[in-house]
């Protein structure tokens, strides 16, 4: 038997790595995101431009630099946890929500250009307990 790194054995093989489950819940998951936002409160972000008006493959690959999405992938746990990227599909997939709420959170209609920390954290936190967003928001779904 020869011996090759699982870098090589892709050239060679078809080599399938199974995705595994994030182990924290998606409540622990939403939680961590607003808690890591709420550090730094009054930092400005940018929102994502219209979200709702992209075509859909346009609308998953939707990143922008310092957005509430950089906070969450710089952060390590949530990397380890399966946080692909920055990118709006890859947060709705890792967070296991609808891209009406990550609209919600991200899209500039809500808001303009930028948002406070604090901002984004309540929105997090509202799609997290839908039950309360008239608590959080001061509007209801």
């Amino acid at each position: 038997m020869e011996h090759r790194p699982l870098s090589e054995l892709s050239t060679v093989a078809d080599v399938k790595i199974p995705k595994q489950a994030p182990a924290l819940p998606k409540r622990e998951r939403l939680d961590r995101w607003a808690e890591l936002l709420e550090r730094d409160p009054n930092h400005v972000l940018r929102t994502l431009d219209e979200i709702e008006w992209k075509p859909k493959a346009e609308r998953l690959a939707m990143r922008a630099d310092n957005s509430a999405l950089t906070v969450a992938y710089s952060d390590p746990v949530l990397r380890s946890e399966g946080l692909l990227s920055d990118r709006f599909g890859d947060a709705v997939r890792f967070f296991e929500i609808s891209e009406h709420d990550a609209h919600v959170v991200l899209c500039s209609c809500h808001g303009g250009e930028a948002m406070l920390a604090e901002e984004a954290a309540r929105r997090v936190r509202g799609i997290r307990s839908p039950s309360l967003w008239g608590l959080y928001f001061g509007w209801f779904r």
